[in-house]
């Protein structure tokens, strides 16, 4: 089973975690708690009315744990390296192997500058699915953007790096779309959450 380590647990990181770990990749997220979203209020995001930004980072937090992602709060990642067969981490307990990395660092750049990934001015280069120079590794929210943070784009920056990581997995282009059924079977009663 192919390996997603994501670096941040703000709305990119988790919702690269939901789309990877939903579809059955399995996934780690490594969540400082460091996020600007404890700061935020939110009543632009759609389907909230009106939200607290830990009170939504709480709703993200609940589906990941749900699903089975491995969310290690609290944890910092120190340095990341590639090698033959994907990547290795360093985090303040050790160190783990990945074939994917998902950085959602938000504005901090240093993880992805001290990989390797090239830079646009002073903000991470990426492709349309968030992918940057380096294979394997995507870039997503305020790291990849000059001025435009938000959480419903940073969700989305999320979003299209797990579809493009699972796209590969699969050899096609992969496709997530669920119909009512699919989340009672996910999620019980919570579905109505």
């Amino acid at each position: 089973m192919s390996t997603v380590h994501v670096v941040g647990g703000g709305p990119a990181g988790l919702s690269a975690a939901l789309f990877t770990e939903k579809n059955g990749l399995e996934t780690t997220v490594y969540d400082s708690d460091e996020t600007w979203m404890h700061k935020a209020h939110l009543f632009n995001y759609p389907g909230i009315g009106s939200v607290d930004g830990s009170g939504l980072l709480e709703t993200m937090r609940n589906q990941v744990d749900h699903l089975g992602v491995d969310r290690r709060q609290g944890a910092h990642v120190e340095r990341i390296e590639g090698t033959d067969d994907g990547f290795t981490i360093e985090t303040d307990d050790g160190q783990e192997t990945a074939d994917y990395v998902v950085l959602a660092t938000g504005a901090n750049r240093d993880l992805a500058e001290a990989l390797g990934c090239d830079f646009d001015g002073d903000i991470v280069d990426v492709d349309v699915t968030m992918e940057t120079s380096i294979d394997g590794v995507y870039a997503t929210g305020a790291m990849v953007r000059a001025e435009e943070w938000q959480a419903v784009i940073s969700a989305g920056d999320g979003a299209a790096a797990a579809l493009n990581i699972l796209s590969g997995e699969r050899g096609e282009h992969y496709h997530d779309f669920d119909v009512p059924a699919d989340a009672e079977a996910v999620f019980g009663s919570m579905a109505e959450e």
